[in-house]
């Protein structure tokens, strides 16, 4: 993904004014921009989209952002800026790495700091901070030695060090529980969100080109979490029926290390790295999307597919069901001839369609807008020095992600 380009010099914008005739008290807040300088991954789509949905509330003059005072702190390397309304963005310090954010970031931050991408400068404390997941303990054979060992030491030295710790769904808020990382009184399920689909516009490629009705998706990496050599292993099987599979994605040797999977069939391709606008095209003309991840922190391609109106099978496990709900088909990640018969099973015009519509009722749920609000709600207890727990009636809306962004500590 490309960031939005600049329009030009940023300029200060006035903030919201509020709804009474209070004097409006300051609160100034800093959002960790180093994302902005990374290759895009579910990761860095999350930050990207809160930080648009921040701004735009914002703007609108939502009641939570009364007196917010934000602005954006990105490396000197950062090309390409995104465009906001009532957020400034700000330029500083060399480098772009851990130590922009250990020694940078908190030199020049205002107020207190939002760090939406896993790691925080661990010289605040009057912060909050989004660990996705725990995927450096539940599968330490998909991450090279040193971003393992380094993920390993700072997501606990982080969560330790912020006031509240926003993870991606419940399965990850236990799973920061149970690996030591976090206490659950501190953390809070802030979803992923499907709106950014809406941007997207079909254009076709020599890559997209070798996408057919008759074609399997995947979209990962082969580390092994992904579990791409299950497909691999069943291509022959796809191929008696009629099926291809296409790969899309890249491995990033630097956090995964040097493994790499091959296959050598001729009803696989490789389609490598595709643009968003390229994505929606094979999505709304493929079979199926699947994926066989063994986990996944949220797990965004099926909810991605789901809204753009393509049938979703998937992994039974980790935070795949939570997400996906009754919208998908599910399949064991340990058990190819279960992915056989689901995948087929989608050549069945009526449980194709069915899949279809109940896949983008699913993808409503999930909202960037109000993964925001509930951003503000937590920046604004931060504010006011106190984080009650829960009524009893409002911790009935856990199964919803919350309402109207309502912040859901894990309880």
């Amino acid at each position: 993904m490309t960031w939005p380009p600049s329009r030009g010099p940023m300029k200060s914008t006035a903030l919201p004014e509020g709804r009474s005739n209070d004097p409006i008290v300051t609160r100034r807040w800093t959002v960790n921009g180093r994302f902005l300088a990374q290759r895009t991954t579910g990761v860095q789509r999350y930050g990207y989209e809160i930080l648009m949905a921040l701004d735009a509330l914002m703007a609108e003059q939502h009641p939570l952002a009364r007196g917010l005072d934000v602005e954006v702190l990105v490396p000197r390397k950062v090309t390409q800026l995104p465009c906001l309304r009532a957020i400034r963005v700000r330029s500083v310090g060399a480098g772009a790495g851990h130590i922009w954010e250990q020694l940078t970031l908190p030199i020049h931050a205002k107020g207190a700091i939002l760090n939406l991408c896993n790691t925080a400068s661990l010289a605040r404390s009057r912060q909050i901070a989004c660990i996705h997941d725990a995927n450096t303990f539940l599968f330490p054979a998909s991450y090279s030695r040193r971003f393992r060992w380094l993920y390993r030491l700072m997501l606990p030295a982080t969560a330790h060090r912020a006031s509240i710790v926003t993870t991606v769904s419940h399965f990850s808020a236990k799973c920061l529980e149970a690996y030591g990382i976090a206490n659950r009184r501190k953390v809070v399920v802030v979803p992923n969100g499907h709106e950014h689909t809406r941007r997207w516009s079909r254009v076709r490629s020599t890559q997209t080109d070798m996408v057919q009705r008759n074609t399997v998706i995947v979209i990962g990496s082969p580390a092994p979490h992904k579990n791409l050599a299950l497909l691999l292993s069943i291509a022959s099987d796809l191929k008696a029926v009629g099926l291809n599979l296409a790969v899309v994605g890249a491995l990033d040797n630097r956090v995964h290390g040097n493994g790499k999977s091959t296959a050598d069939r001729e009803n696989v391709v490789w389609l490598g790295r595709l643009s968003d606008d390229e994505l929606i095209e094979i999505l709304e003309r493929c079979h199926c999307l699947a994926f066989p991840s063994f986990t996944e922190g949220f797990g965004l391609p099926p909810l991605e597919a789901m809204a753009v109106g393509c049938p979703v099978v998937v992994s039974d496990r980790a935070s795949m069901p939570e997400i996906c709900g009754d919208a998908v088909i599910y399949a064991a990640p340990d058990k190819p001839p279960h992915w056989i018969d689901a995948i087929a099973s989608l050549k069945n015009e009526a449980v194709r369609s069915a899949l279809i519509e109940k896949g983008h009722a699913r993808a409503q749920k999930f909202s960037w807008k109000s993964s925001a609000e509930a951003y503000l709600r937590a920046m604004a207890l931060i504010d006011a020095d106190s984080y009650p727990r829960p009524r009893a009636s409002d911790r009935k809306k856990d199964s919803a992600f919350g309402r109207a962004g309502f912040v859901i500590p894990f309880v």
